[in-house]
């Protein structure tokens, strides 16, 4: 029974760590094995929907219409071009199947105002399929001003042109409404503040082939979001203590570190300005690719392709684009098969983007048999999997407007100074999996290490020296300007097994260790909060030497799914330790008072979800689900306090379709 707004199965993924912001609708990060949460490339039927520069808030993405979500633990800006950094999250579209029209709708609500509703119809005749799913969901969630609502609709049709070609087109359409109460662990007192997004993707696919040995595809795609964030009066109490304006209170709180440090006052909620306080932004992405593939022999193929894109980003919806670029790229890719044992994959990728120019991008994997699937016997199949690669992550439209180039070309003349940069990844893995018991048990472990260089800062006016800027280059930055100067790198193990005891039981299990660590960094400014003597702390982002916010060094899964007759049913459990972090705080006088050391300041946490549903009828299917079930009260992200137990029950009809 798929969880209501979040996909839940990528939390039982090794390597991937899941970061929710507080309750449904709360900011939610993906981090792939140490990576940022904007390292990620992210397709909806092969489009990037990411914002431009690579964040993506995976808390909208409801699971309606969606029949694969697949993620890729690796860079590989090869085939996907840049912001392919540490992986790749790819979304398809269901498409219909029965050649009776079938229609689907269900309905569930629950504890905390939850309710969804969903109706879907879909069918396949002759030469044309197609399916279409609307999906209302909403929640009030705890805490007040912490309401979320979701509309998301999604549809595919596909046309079957003569016998070697298809024509597909995919239209999915996203709009969320939240209240976001911000950290109230940390001030006592929900902020009134809300957010709107508004979402479109549009694809239309052709694959065709050519004979036995070519085949060949082409990709349109467009992409608008537009999002407000809306804060309509000041939160807290006034306090302007040096008469420059007010600013304005939280409560008084005292702010309790897993790490057993703790500290007490009031932080600066909203600050002094002009309210209601509007901030809209806009991007939009336009793209056509394709590629050819050719088996060249029965154990060789070859594929090229190449790709244009325009990305338009906006500070006001109803303005000019603020930035344009036009980016694109090609890339050739070889597989061979060596004896039926091993396969080698070896490409490399071209990328020219409207920020930074070109930049180039290999990789290299290799699969190979050790032994054999056998259907019999205590040792099964033994596979050894290697994977080289690199990516590249493009600077967002702010970076790009704010960095030290833009804003001191004249002065820059001459000086080396450069325009910005992508920032990269360069990544090996080495893996094993070994099967047992006929294939019914299946273990794997993974070693990887990532290093990731050239990423984008803010450095002061003063730091820019620093970072090997030219003293009258940094002068002429009235402020500051971005960079490309930090760089750290993620290494670890993951362990993983999956079986199925009998044909109703499947049971899995994972275990994940991160060894990060920041290498370089110029602005990670060194601050300290007298309570604390002789202990540095990271203000707003990690020092160096320390461990990047928010990514456990331990975390495991557990899980088992039971099928038997009309019964279904899954239990999975999720542990992650302890995490450095910061309390961003800024007590009510500017000061420190309220900074916590970063070390294991996000305590570990451990949670259980549960679904079922049983089969009323044919036709006719009863479900519930719980979250969290154990009532933990736990912190996914510092300050922000998880939803309690949540319970949802519902029912869904089918009608028509093949039996």
């Amino acid at each position: 029974y798929t969880t209501l707004f979040r996909f839940g199965a990528m939390r039982l993924v090794p390597g991937l760590q899941v970061t929710q912001a507080g309750a449904r609708g709360g900011n939610t990060g993906l981090f792939i094995r140490g990576g940022e949460s904007s390292f990620n490339k992210v397709l909806v039927d092969g489009i990037a929907v990411n914002d431009i520069g690579g964040a993506f808030d995976l808390a909208h993405v409801a699971t309606t219409g969606i029949s694969d979500v697949e993620v890729l633990r690796q860079p590989n800006s090869v085939l996907y071009g840049a912001d392919a950094l540490a992986g790749v999250v790819s979304l398809t579209t269901r498409s219909g199947r029965s050649r009776t029209p079938e229609v689907t709708a269900a309905l569930d609500g629950g504890t905390f105002g939850t309710s969804r509703a969903t109706a879907t119809i879909g069918g396949l005749s002759r030469r044309v399929d197609y399916f279409a799913s609307y999906s209302r969901a909403a929640t009030d969630n705890e805490q007040p001003n912490n309401e979320y609502r979701n509309g998301t609709g999604a549809g595919r049709l596909g046309v079957t042109l003569g016998s070697r070609g298809r024509l597909t087109g995919t239209l999915r359409r996203t709009d969320t409404r939240f209240g976001n109460p911000n950290a109230t662990a940390l001030y006592g007192v929900p902020d009134d503040s809300r957010q709107t997004t508004a979402a479109t993707t549009v694809s239309v696919a052709v694959d065709t082939q050519a004979g036995s040995r070519v085949q060949a595809s082409a990709l349109f795609g467009s992409t608008d979001q537009a999002t407000t964030y809306r804060n309509p009066t000041p939160t807290g109490q006034a306090y302007d203590p040096f008469g420059f304006g007010s600013n304005y209170l939280g409560q008084p709180v005292t702010v309790q570190g897993a790490n057993g440090y703790s500290a007490s006052g009031r932080a600066i909620l909203d600050f002094g300005g002009t309210y209601p306080s509007l901030f809209e932004s806009r991007m939009t992405r336009r793209a056509l690719s394709g590629r050819v593939t050719a088996a060249l022999t029965s154990s060789v193929a070859l594929t090229g392709g190449g790709r244009v894109e325009q990305e338009q980003g906006f500070d006001d919806p109803q303005a000019d684009a603020t930035l344009t670029r036009h980016n694109g790229g090609g890339f050739i890719e070889a597989r061979i098969a060596l004896g039926g044992r091993t396969h080698v994959t070896a490409g490399l990728g071209v990328e020219h983007n409207g920020a930074f120019g070109e930049a180039v991008t290999p990789r290299l994997s290799l699969t190979s048999y050790l032994r054999q699937p056998a259907a019999r016997g205590h040792i099964g199949s033994s596979r050894v999997l290697f994977n080289a690669g690199s990516g590249i992550k493009a600077p967002s439209v702010f970076q790009e407007q704010s960095s030290l180039y833009s804003l001191v070309k004249d002065t820059a003349a001459g000086s080396g100074v450069e325009p910005i940069g992508p920032e990269r990844s360069r990544s090996v893995d080495l893996g094993l999996e070994q099967g047992f018991a006929g294939e019914r048990l299946r273990a794997r472990a993974t070693y990887f290490h990532n290093r990731f260089s050239d990423l984008i800062e803010y450095l002061s006016r003063s730091t820019l020296p620093r970072a090997g800027v030219p003293v009258e280059v940094a002068s002429a930055a009235t402020f500051g300007a971005y960079v490309n100067s930090r760089s750290y790198r993620a290494r670890g193990l993951e362990l993983s097994a999956d079986a199925a005891p009998t044909s109703a039981l499947r049971v899995s299990a994972s275990y994940t260790f991160l060894d990060a660590v920041v290498t370089r960094a110029f602005s990670a400014t060194v601050s300290s909060n007298p309570l604390f003597p002789g202990i540095e702390i990271g203000a707003f982002s990690p020092l160096v030497g320390a461990r990047p916010f928010r990514r456990p060094t331990h975390s495991g899964t557990l899980a088992a799914v039971v099928t038997s007759g009309r019964l279904q049913g899954g239990v999975s459990a999720l542990f992650v330790g302890a995490r450095d972090d910061s309390t961003f705080l800024s007590d009510q006088d500017f000061g420190t008072s309220l900074l916590l050391p970063n070390r294991g300041l996000a305590g570990g946490y451990g949670t259980v979800d549960a679904a079922g549903s049983w089969g009323l009828h044919p036709r006719v299917r009863l479900q519930v689900a719980v979250d969290n079930l154990l009532d933990r009260h736990y912190e996914a992200a510092f300050g922000y306090p998880a939803l309690s137990r949540a319970i949802r029950a519902g029912a869904t009809v089918r009608v028509g379709g093949d039996r």
